[in-house]
């Protein structure tokens, strides 16, 4: 009996679901089974996460469930955690499956494959700092953003009650984020739109004024990845809304209120956020000898083949690509994702058809964040703009915008997708601007 060519993808992230959606489009399941493995059940782009987090968006209507998906694009799905490698028999080990109980859904099984694509992302770095861990939320996942908001619900409820009782008193929201990259000025500006909205759904005493944020850098400056220009118009605005950013400021300790400094200083905190770099997501019983780079991921040739195993790919955060004539890896962005599942889906199919694979071209199309509804910063590179183009305001907002709406094509198609597009637009009408729930 002749096996179908088994395709196995590891991680439905960005471009691990754009990867999966491209190559069951193409092949079907007639001589290929291609299976997407992760360990949540839906999907949602990480980008948005920091609305999730505020109750700015409703995940239950943007996240894409992957059972549903796969029958719609002839993949299959499996749920599962990455336990390890075995390169030698072509394998790859899933841990057991246990439900809230602890009992024992599904037993640690292996999935064979004949080429590998590990798309597995990364997750928060907290660089070992002491307490994070205990004391300090990430945005890595829905579970994690669902987590901060509810925090942060009872923590304006118990505020508004305060006042209420006593109008006299001065009870504010403590949050502290560390972390000056896109993450942190993201969030701290979508939790003034959330205050905002707050005094509709019944805390009428509570506004922004009630909400402190401190938005702390290690470095002299935020947003150190756009023209110093407009990270210091992103500075002026966030400080307009009420942030108090801090750079050149380390934090050395988390404790269960609040944070401490290098330089002894201690920030109060009701809520503490850590965004302050990424690294590769671990695999419990490692990759069987996959060379890595120092943070975990696993470094690639410019094909985006493992350079230990050509029959392995590695695209997304996961992946250490390091271009030909570039001192710096491929930036773990969401365009770099995307662009990623676009050129391992062509080396796939010139693999397995015997042709030589093609070097992967990173075109950085810039970089833009957006904070909330008050504005959005970035830059344009490319031919399309002459070199690279500063953008702010309206022009920017819709950019970054449509970065998201480009991702729900890729996984849904044109039709669906600009379907989809257009339910947003009335869903922001007809729908409560806040998650609460």
């Amino acid at each position: 009996m002749n096996l179908k060519t088994q395709i196995v993808i590891v991680g439905g992230g960005a471009s691990g679901l754009e990867l999966a959606t491209k190559l069951g489009r193409k092949y079907g399941r007639e001589r290929h089974d291609i299976i997407l493995v992760d360990c949540d059940r839906t999907h949602i782009w990480k980008p948005l996460l920091h609305e999730v987090a505020t109750g700015s968006l409703d995940a239950n209507m943007d996240e894409v469930g992957y059972r549903s998906h796969c029958h719609r694009w002839n993949y299959r799905y499996v749920y599962g955690t990455l336990a390890g490698i075995d390169r030698g028999t072509r394998q790859i080990r899933l841990a057991a499956l246990n439900d809230q109980r602890g009992r024992q859904v599904v037993a640690p099984h292996v999935v064979r494959y004949d080429y590998l694509v590990l798309a597995f992302g990364s997750i928060t770095n907290d660089f070992g700092t002491p307490g994070v861990a205990e004391n300090c939320f990430v945005l890595d996942n829905r579970s994690q953003a669902d987590s901060f908001r509810d925090n942060l619900l009872d923590h304006c409820l118990r505020v508004s009650r305060a006042m209420s009782a006593d109008p006299a008193c001065d009870a504010r929201v403590h949050v502290s984020i560390v972390g000056g990259g896109a993450t942190g000025v993201e969030l701290a500006a979508e939790l003034y739109n959330a205050a905002d909205a707050l005094s509709f759904y019944g805390l009428e005493v509570f506004d922004r004024s009630r909400l402190d944020v401190s938005l702390i850098e290690a470095g002299p400056r935020i947003l150190p990845h756009l023209p110093e220009r407009l990270a210091d118009a992103a500075r002026t605005e966030l400080e307009a809304l009420g942030v108090v950013v801090r750079t050149d400021t380390s934090i050395v300790e988390s404790t269960i209120d609040g944070m401490r400094t290098r330089k002894g200083e201690f920030i109060e905190a009701d809520l503490q956020v850590w965004a302050a770099g990424v690294k590769a997501n671990p695999i419990r019983d490692g990759l069987d000898g996959l060379e890595l780079a120092p943070g975990g991921q696993v470094v690639v040739q410019p094909t985006l083949q493992s350079r230990s195993d050509e029959r392995v790919f590695a695209i997304g955060d996961c992946a250490f690509c390091r271009l030909p004539g570039q001192e710096r890896p491929v930036p773990p962005r969401a365009q770099a994702a995307h662009q990623m599942a676009d050129a391992c889906f062509r080396n796939l199919g010139k693999v397995m058809t015997g042709s030589k694979p093609r070097p992967f071209v990173y075109k950085d199309h810039g970089s833009l964040v957006s904070l909330s509804r008050f504005s959005t910063v970035g830059t344009l590179m490319g031919n399309l703009v002459g070199g690279r183009m500063a953008v702010e305001g309206r022009i920017a907002r819709i950019i970054y915008l449509s970065l998201y709406r480009m991702h729900l094509i890729a996984i849904h198609g044109w039709l669906k997708g600009v379907a989809m597009i257009a339910i947003g637009h009335v869903n922001r009408v007809v729908r409560p601007k806040l998650k609460l729930h």
